[in-house]
């Protein structure tokens, strides 16, 4: 054993002869992580350096020996190979893509601030599906051509890595990483005079006069840079040292600093890069989650301290608000970031922000309304106030959403609250297996894969299908038996012991993946509430199921980690344990095999708590079926032919009688529908839970291939970052950079004008009254296609009828007078009666037969706004 260690540890980085040094450049940009030749170049070099480097290019590089290097660069076919390799890379850098054919009116930059992202296993920078989610955004807005630029933090051990104690209890640790062995670069000023520039440095000042610092590395996602802030500098005191240590793994100060810095200290950061690089100011600024929400403050500190034109705090709100848009990730309140009012007051008295009245800053994260607690300061509600534009993740967080954060928009109907959706996608390329690719580019050719032709599975013989399939869940297996050994092993076990492992899962076996962060709501163990009915459908005769899992616990939840040791005590059983297994440190590169070799992708989260649950399109994209609670993406995608429904109790039953009952369904589900089609046997009327009495049998399960294919077709466009990149380009951020320039021209006038007038009708709006409405026009026994006439007095005091809109809304009357079905008319300003009071007129037709009702609702009214609920302001009749 070695006594002496080093004192110090760092990378050094390769230098490659000139024929092949466009490797490098190849290696640096993570483009590869997405491009099967660029990752099969790499592959070729040294296949076995390559497994061992755990498909790292950077540390392939690095392992290869200067002799094997000079070998590789006098190989002209390996030359060859770099150079077309490097001149792909170019064209793909510079081309035009889909983004530059939309013309002036696209924003010229958009700044994208997450505080995490999951981009490849080599960069472990994310934790779950938010920073899985922010690496797909930046992958496909690279494939498009959007001038996206990410910021983040750079965390010295990223999240945590998980291992199972010998009684499976998870247990993390935390592996420091080298930013020099990474696929970054550390952000410099200009060399001069052939001296190299200084490291950019962003610093924020802290209280009691400390100061905290953080360097900026920045890593290439194909055309998109990404800066990520990092604290461990030589400048910074121990404490300030330690802000960026690890992912979520703080509380209190330390979570609040982290968030200052990705804010705050990331719009410095991209202040820079922009000199620095001469990149355009960014037109757009895109807040993924509460996590970032600072970068708000700091935009009002520039413009409320930029010594040509200051701005007052209302008209900053104003500019700041219609360029950014706020993306919420999570449907329970228990998932936002809250500090106590007093945390925020004493750092950003130290001086964070010294052009902005710290009241305001409170103010903007305060919980106000109804049901909130005024001490506390939420990230999502200051979020929110933030941007002049929100959205949930799926179409059902989107409602979620309304609903959650309803106190904010009092008076409003939930489907009027600013809040729209964009539900979440997945970057095909990186996730569809190459088999998949492969076989599409050989039956279509390669400009078919290139376009997304997914209808074309219908092309596919079953029999290929079904092979491929079969191909597929045999990779998985080979990887689950070698990731088991060695978890065995770290659990204490020795070789003599492990012999089981290798005949872990069978081929020919209908497989079921199960793989998540393990929080409660996501419920990993519903599947143990009947043991014996699960140990039932893994070892039955005729349908025996396997089950593959895998997931994460918070290190501060021992309820997850709970749920983690009842799962594997269950799996560890000699009975059962080659037909269901746990997979601990569930990461990307585990994922990648994972999807694509499961026949079902399961999910049973606790119903509405998913917020889009991006897991089960990656399943779907490589021909998995999906088996799931209708929460998230689901419950908008079910189409009775790519996958199963699992049942939901009634909202009012017990938490126990939901379990019990979602678990039975679930177990039904299997026994019936899912197993005995997967093996293409129809079973005889009467058969019993544990198996048909009388089946036939076919070699290709022809209604679970159909199945397959369908999927693909339809869900593979559907559940594509390209069609969420659409989505987001043409639903928020154009509208938003729109906003934007006009709230900035002809030096702000307006956002001067809009925050006049927003005081204005503030203050007037008390007083703004529906006194009196009647109508005519209806006779006595009215009839579908009756008009009916309006009118509105309204009492509008110091306001103008140009500062209001006046709107008539009807639909079904339900016995408690609240109305359903709505649909609103505007009602036309026609007199000036006198003393601020004013008639208001409209007609609308009798459109429905049965319970009919109308009222009347008054709103300020802007062309500066983005909706009639913006301000949160409504008088009702």
């Amino acid at each position: 054993m070695a006594l002496v260690k080093a004192i110090r540890r760092f990378t050094v980085r390769t230098v490659l002869p000139e024929p092949i040094r466009p490797l490098a450049r190849l290696a640096t940009n993570l483009r590869w992580s997405w491009h099967r030749p660029t990752r099969e170049l790499f592959a070729s070099l040294n296949p076995a350096l390559w497994e061992a480097s755990q498909h790292d290019p950077i540390a392939l590089l690095g392992s290869i020996s200067r002799e094997q290097l000079q070998d590789l660069a006098n190989n002209g076919d390996v030359v060859d190979r770099v150079q077309h390799a490097a001149a792909d890379l170019d064209r793909y850098l510079s081309e035009p893509r889909w983004y530059q054919g939309l013309g002036e009116d696209a924003p010229a930059c958009i700044a994208y601030f997450s505080p995490e992202f999951g981009i490849t296993e080599v960069l472990p920078q994310y934790s779950g599906g938010l920073g899985i989610l922010a690496g797909d955004h930046l992958k496909a807005a690279s494939d498009l051509g959007v001038p996206l630029i990410g910021v983040g933090l750079l965390y010295q051990a990223g999240y945590f890595k998980q291992s199972l104690s010998r009684d499976a209890w998870q247990q993390e640790t935390y592996p420091v990483l080298d930013p020099d062995g990474l696929p970054l670069t550390l952000l410099r000023h200009p060399a001069r005079d052939g001296v190299p520039g200084k490291p950019v440095q962003i610093s924020l000042p802290l209280p009691n006069g400390r100061e905290l610092h953080a360097h900026v590395w920045r890593a290439d996602v194909g055309r998109v840079p990404l800066l990520l802030l990092d604290s461990n500098v030589p400048s910074n005191d121990e404490a300030a040292r330690g802000i960026t240590d690890r992912l979520y793994g703080g509380g209190g100060d330390h979570r609040l600093q982290q968030e200052l810095l990705l804010g705050m200290g990331g719009v410095k950061a991209l202040r820079v890069y922009q000199e620095i690089t001469g990149t355009p100011a960014p037109e757009v600024f895109h807040t993924n989650e509460g996590h970032a929400g600072f970068l708000g403050i700091e935009r009002i500190q520039e413009a409320m301290s930029d010594p040509n034109q200051p701005l007052s705090w209302d008209e900053a709100l104003a500019a700041g608000r219609a360029s950014t848009v706020f993306t919420t990730h999570t449907p329970v309140p228990a998932g936002i970031d809250r500090f106590e009012t007093v945390q925020i007051k004493h750092f950003f008295e130290a001086g964070l922000a010294p052009a902005v009245p710290t009241d305001r800053i409170l103010e903007l994260g305060r919980e106000n309304y109804d049901g909130g607690n005024p001490s506390v300061f939420n990230m999502a509600v200051m979020g929110l106030r933030l941007a002049q534009r929100a959205n949930g993740v799926a179409k059902l967080h989107g409602v979620v959403s309304r609903e959650m954060f309803a106190g904010l928009w009092p008076g409003f109907d939930h489907s009027e609250i600013p809040i729209t959706s964009v539900t979440n996608g997945v970057h095909v390329p990186t996730w569809v297996d190459p088999r998949i690719s492969s076989l599409a580019r050989n039956q279509f050719g390669a400009e078919a894969e290139a376009l997304g032709r997914w209808d074309l599975a219908y092309n596919v013989s079953d029999e290929d299908v079904w092979a491929l399939r079969r191909e597929l869940r045999a990779q998985l297996i080979e990887d689950v038996r070698r990731r088991l050994r060695a978890s065995w092993k770290k659990r204490g076990a020795a070789d003599a012991e492990l012999a089981w492992t290798d005949s872990v899962l069978d081929p020919d076996v209908l497989t079921i993946g199960f793989a998540r962060r393990v929080p409660t709501y996501k419920r990993l163990t519903l599947m143990l509430r009947d043991p014996a009915r699960l140990k039932a459908l893994l070892l039955d005769p005729k349908h025996p199921i396997q089950l593959v899992i895998a997931g994460k616990s918070h290190p501060a939840d021992d309820a997850g980690k709970k749920m983690i040791q009842d799962l594997v005590r269950f799996t560890d059983d000699p009975e059962v344990r080659h037909r269901i297994v746990f997979l601990p440190n569930y990461d990307i590169a585990m994922a990648r095999t994972l999807f694509p070799g499961c026949d079902v992708w399961l999910n049973n989260p606790l119903r509405p708590l998913e917020a889009c649950g991006t897991s089960g399109m990656k399943a779907a994209i490589n021909g998995s079926l999906n088996l799931s609670v209708l929460d998230g993406w689901w419950d908008e995608m079910y189409d009775g032919e790519n996958g199963w429904a699992i049942p939901t109790a009634n909202n009012n039953s017990s938490s126990e009688e939901r379990d019990d009952i979602e678990a039975s369904a679930l177990y039904e589900l299997l026994e019936t529908q899912v197993a005995p089609r997967f093996y293409g046997t129809t079973v005889a009327q009467g058969a019993g839970a544990a198996g048909p009495s009388e089946s036939s049998r076919e070699s290709v399960p022809t209604h679970w291939v159909s199945m397959i294919k369908h999927t693909l077709a339809h869900l593979g466009p559907a559940v594509s970052a390209e069609r969420m990149l659409h989505d987001y380009v043409n639903n928020l951020y154009c509208p938003a950079a729109v906003s934007g320039r006009r709230a900035v021209a002809e030096s702000f006038k307006e956002a001067k004008e809009l925050a006049a007038w927003t005081s204005k009708v503030r203050s007037a709006w008390p007083e703004v009254v529906v006194e009196h409405v009647d109508s005519v026009g209806v006779s006595e026994e009215p009839q579908v296609g009756d008009t009916l006439q309006v009118n509105a007095y309204v009492a509008l005091n110091n306001l103008t009828p140009d500062d209001v809109s006046v709107e008539v809304a009807f639909g079904r009357a339900e016995e408690s007078d609240e109305l359903e079905d709505i649909v609103v008319a505007e009602l036309d300003s026609v007199e000036d009666l006198g003393g601020g009071r004013h008639l208001f007129h409209g007609s609308l037709v009798i459109n429905r037969s049965g319970s009919f009702g109308y009222t009347v609702r008054v709103f300020p009214k802007h062309s500066a706004l983005a909706s009639k609920a913006e301000l949160g302001l409504i008088a009702n009749a």
